[in-house]
């Protein structure tokens, strides 16, 4: 049995880099897909550079997102989320908040990228609208992948860090300034494949010169969160944990019962409106999904 890393994922294909650093395009049993980038897996020599992946062993962190009947897999074994955002396109605020939640839950580390630092036309207004996360005390590092990344470095040593946000936002020139090799294995694993329409749907990661590992990943457009009781969703908003627990009734909702604590911390502006809003379109959410697939 041969063993390796999963260091990029392509739908049902996967490339494992086993600890020869020999390369290896590995598929999995049946219709089985639930082995992320970062895994680190026991697969079986099949033929010269191709195997199956029989199982992954224990994972420290999994992030994923998830509906009501379906779920994602995004990276295993991180240590470190970035949400890259940008001066322009403008960014999802609510998306901030949803990779926030999934980072509090697997106790990750959370840092918020912004790009395009250097247009100028845009910086005011971004940080405007950051500054309910940097007031959380969440890092919101400024920078330009174009120009200048080396504020990341130490950041980035010893930590297996993934690249998360939206299209448009610079994940790749990111990856590409860190990593300048970083478009040699796409062009590789292309090849292999016969077809390049995976090279801008795959996940990977790469070993960082100054120590540790970069995951990068495509655009997100939606995480959904079903996977999350209330609890691990209240847990994932940091702001409101002074407050938990002080509501009137046991069993309070937070949405209009008398004496909540969440709503009466909104009102004193402990708690950011905008930030509670998210809170409460992800609870709806998570509960439509339970009654989803409970069949009503």
């Amino acid at each position: 049995m041969n063993h390796g890393t999963i260091v990029a994922s392509f739908g049902r294909q996967f490339e494992v880099l086993d600890a020869d650093g020999t390369r290896w395009l590995c598929v999995t049993r049946g219709k089985r897909i639930d082995f992320a980038c970062g895994d680190r897996v026991e697969f079986k020599a099949t033929s010269d550079g191709h195997g199956v992946i029989q199982k992954a062993q224990a994972r420290d962190s999994l992030l994923h997102r998830s509906d009501a009947f379906r779920q994602k897999l995004l990276a295993a074994n991180v240590t470190q989320i970035l949400i890259v955002v940008a001066t322009g396109p403008s960014f999802s605020d609510e998306l901030i908040s949803r990779c926030l939640c999934a980072a509090e839950h697997q106790h990750l580390k959370a840092r918020i990228l912004l790009n395009k630092a250097d247009v100028t036309a845009g910086l005011d207004d971004a940080r405007r609208r950051l500054a309910m996360f940097t007031a959380l005390g969440y890092d919101v590092i400024e920078l330009s992948a174009q120009r200048d990344v080396s504020v990341l470095k130490a950041l980035l040593a010893d930590e297996t860090s993934v690249l998360v946000g939206q299209s448009g936002m610079g994940k790749s020139t990111l990856t590409n300034a860190l990593v300048p090799e970083a478009n040699a294995p796409t062009r590789e694993i292309s090849e292999a494949l016969d077809t390049g329409k995976h090279t801008t749907t795959a996940t990977r990661l790469y070993a960082l010169p100054g120590g540790g590992a970069l995951i990068d990943s495509p655009g997100l457009q939606a995480f959904g969160l079903a996977h999350l009781s209330e609890d691990d969703l209240l847990s994932g908003f940091r702001e409101f944990s002074p407050h938990l627990g002080h509501c009137r009734f046991r069993n309070c909702k937070h949405d209009t019962e008398p004496g909540c604590a969440l709503l009466a911390a909104v009102d004193s502006g402990d708690i950011s409106a905008r930030r509670f809003s998210h809170y409460r379109l992800l609870s709806s959410e998570i509960h439509h999904a339970r009654k989803l697939v409970q069949g009503y």
